[in-house]
């Protein structure tokens, strides 16, 4: 699996921190990482972003960000009121691939979910996965409201042949109410593939050395770390 795609049902379910996570368990593993933000939006140049914060929190990862507009807007509109060139799903392959070569694992962090638009032509973060022939990890959120966006999303995957290799849930929260935990169960049926993880709420606020340490136990092996999908529904279970 040198690169691994990251997506999210939609903004703000802790994709970005996620990645960090992934990353942090990747590096913990001895392997060497490269973080690739295919369109970073809603961040002045002087402003830290996506790739800058997984490397603060997961540490020496190679950080790249492919372009940045200034509106917080979906890739294609934001390029398109700044005045700039857009971001092809093309020329993200071609950045993954070449990050390869150099890195044991390559994750490529899309902007909001699957299907937002990159370009004019309709190009996404799904089209640069299938270029790849690279695998999509999912994340999602915790509570009411996430079975039906991530069985749309994995539904997705599968109509473009795109490999999904799980879902991650992006926060879990201290308290989790009836429908989160209902849906530790539900979300690996309705996405028909692995939990493969979940971080605690807040996950982004720990010390850089803390979540180093900790990001390991957020995560399944698949991801290499020691998290356990069926024990954690257990003692979550209602």
């Amino acid at each position: 699996m040198p690169v691994l795609v990251i997506t999210g049902t939609g903004t703000e379910v802790g994709k970005t921190v996620t990645t960090a996570a992934v990353a942090a368990a990747a590096l913990a593993a001895g392997r060497s990482v490269a973080v690739l933000k295919a369109a970073q939006t809603g961040v002045r140049p002087d402003e830290r972003g996506d790739a800058d914060e997984v490397a603060r929190l997961a540490g020496a990862v190679t950080a790249t960000e492919l372009a940045r507009y200034p509106d917080p807007l979906a890739p294609g509109t934001a390029a398109r009121r700044a005045g700039l060139a857009p971001v092809h799903p093309h020329e993200v392959a071609e950045a993954a691939a070449k990050l390869a070569t150099d890195h044991d694992l390559v994750l490529v962090e899309g902007a909001g979910g699957l299907l937002v638009r990159f370009d004019a032509a309709g190009g996404t973060l799904a089209d640069a996965a299938r270029l790849l022939s690279a695998p999509v990890l999912v994340v999602v959120g915790a509570g009411l409201g996430t079975l039906n966006s991530t069985e749309l999303t994995a539904r997705e995957l599968r109509f473009r042949e795109i490999g999904l290799l799980g879902v991650v849930i992006g926060s879990w929260p201290d308290e989790p109410d009836l429908a989160s935990r209902c849906n530790l169960a539900d979300l690996p049926e309705v996405a028909a593939a692995p939990l493969l993880g979940a971080l605690p709420a807040g996950a982004g606020a720990l010390s850089p050395a803390d979540f180093r340490s900790a990001a390991p136990g957020w995560l399944s092996p698949r991801l290499d770390g020691s998290w356990d999908a069926e024990a954690f529904r257990v003692r979550e279970a209602p």
